[in-house]
């Protein structure tokens, strides 16, 4: 995909693949919901999560992101990348109404609020510095 692709599809899609490294170097793969932050992938999550402490040891990252069903319409976004934590709580909470509001289309930010600041109390957030972006598009070969 062209770079203008990957940040549309980036944009138009609501979940990633993210994966980090446990301490025995295992991967620690979750789905998340994800948000845009100056076009960078931004995540929150539970300052206590396994994923927060696997980043506080190790920063590195894999998020992909896919759609298509069937082969010939298979599409997707590979980021590598570092994460780098948010503690500012503004910030945590710009990036968790983000989420919010890709998690929920439609739904007003008066009603996302109540959910973003009560949650975000125990969250940190992240946002990935990109490093490799692998992206493929299957439609383009019929």
């Amino acid at each position: 995909m062209s770079e203008e692709a990957v940040t549309a599809f980036l944009e138009g899609s609501r979940k990633l693949q993210l994966a980090t490294i446990n301490p025995d170097g295992t991967p620690h793969l979750v789905t998340m919901f994800y948000g845009l932050d100056e076009g960078r992938i931004a995540f929150w999550t539970y300052g206590k999560s396994q994923k927060t402490r696997n980043l506080e040891r190790d920063p590195r990252v894999s998020c992909l992101i896919e759609a298509g069903d069937d082969y010939a319409e298979l599409r997707g976004v590979l980021v590598y990348g570092e994460a780098k934590r948010i503690d500012d709580r503004e910030r945590v909470l710009a990036i968790g109404l983000d989420v919010a509001r890709r998690m929920t289309p439609g739904v007003a930010d008066e009603l996302l609020l109540p959910y973003v600041e009560q949650t975000g109390r125990k969250r940190v957030a992240f946002v990935v510095e990109r490093t490799k972006v692998v992206s493929w598009d299957h439609r383009r070969l019929t």
